[in-house]
């Protein structure tokens, strides 16, 4: 099994509390199909886990066969310096074939970036951030998206709401019954 080879730190995209029982790390491709599909349902076990749960986002855009994915990678590191990362990971999950450059500036508009932020995001500036994310990836035996760590360890278990929430729960009884 492999384990998630950099740990979660202060610089990833990060949703719920850093003191949550359980991490969950997405690699992920904002122009992968599998990554749309997996959107609604890692939403749903955010929503079903709480507070007890942390997730983070990691960038691994598939650029060989997906040729918009590094462009949509820098413009949610662009929104995240303004800090409208989630806004803008939601955006680009849910206009998933709408990734042109006319379209990321429309949505630039709709989070009220300015267009010179946009530019400067678009240009370049992110490229190191994306790489460090992708090369965690590859340290980390990731090879496709989306890719899932729980609590530092990779999770190729079944991606149904139902089932991956029934996963957790089972880990956070595991992590209060040793703790307690």
């Amino acid at each position: 099994m492999n384990r998630l080879a950099i740990p979660v730190t202060e610089q990833d995209h990060a949703q719920g509390p850093a003191t949550a029982a359980i991490t969950m790390v997405e690699y992920g491709d904002y122009e992968c199909p599998y990554c749309g599909e997996a959107y609604p349902v890692l939403k749903a076990v955010q929503k079903a886990m709480g507070d007890d749960l942390r997730f983070v986002f990691r960038n691994f855009p598939l650029a060989e066969i997906h040729p918009h994915a590094m462009r949509a990678a820098e413009f949610a590191e662009m929104a995240g310096a303004q800090g409208l990362f989630w806004q803008a990971h939601d955006l680009l999950y849910e206009n998933q074939t709408a990734l042109t450059g006319d379209d990321l500036n429309r949505y630039a508009r709709l989070l009220d970036i300015p267009p010179l932020t946009i530019a400067r995001g678009l240009a370049g500036r992110f490229d190191g951030k994306i790489e460090d994310d992708f090369r965690g990836g590859l340290r980390s035996g990731v090879n496709g998206t989306p890719t899932l760590f729980i609590n530092g360890l990779r999770y190729d278990g079944p991606r149904e709401a139902e089932t991956l929430v029934e996963v957790l729960r089972e880990i956070l009884r595991e992590t209060r019954h040793a703790a307690g």
